[in-house]
């Protein structure tokens, strides 16, 4: 989601929040690590705001969904921001309770709010997953909806060439 949009520069899928030091895609798959799978997402912020990219986070995943999201089940596939600065973590405690306040899932939200410590990136094979594997069964059930959804909510806000 987040490459399709105007202003951001990079997104690198990777693995963050455990205590393996350079984990493997099956460690972390193991859920023996700790570790979280992210995405570092690079953006120029004179284009698009931290709490726009947050928002997007919001808007595509199930933030509700206690260590799992669909049918990806355990730790590493808990919701979890990972910011870099206290400012980054007043916007998205600011922006976590405006979501719980308007009731906006009508569950409570569990995404967790932690400080980035170190961030791994992941096996190139896993880099522009969709891009690279847009026909494959898990894209097409799972993240061309998704992909759907942005260019219809969000068409003003994509890149030209994702219009």
């Amino acid at each position: 989601m987040f490459e399709r949009l105007h202003g951001i520069e990079r997104v690198v899928s990777g693995y963050a929040g455990g205590t393996v030091a350079d984990p493997s895609y099956e460690l972390v798959c193991s859920g023996t690590t700790g570790h979280a799978e992210v995405a570092q997402v690079t953006f120029d912020p004179t284009v698009i705001s931290y709490r726009e990219v947050l928002e997007t986070f919001f808007a595509f995943h199930d933030p509700t969904q206690l260590n799992r999201q669909g049918a990806d089940v355990g730790t590493q596939y808990r919701s979890v921001i990972l910011y870099h600065s206290d400012a980054q973590r007043a916007v998205a405690e600011a922006l976590m309770a405006q979501l719980t306040r308007d009731d906006v899932y009508g569950r409570p939200i569990v995404t967790q709010l932690e400080p980035l410590e170190t961030f791994y990136p992941a096996e190139r094979y896993h880099q522009e997953y969709y891009r690279r594997n847009e026909h494959q069964p898990y894209c097409q059930a799972v993240i061309a909806p998704k992909v759907a959804k942005l260019r219809h909510a969000y068409r003003d806000r994509l890149k030209p060439e994702y219009r």
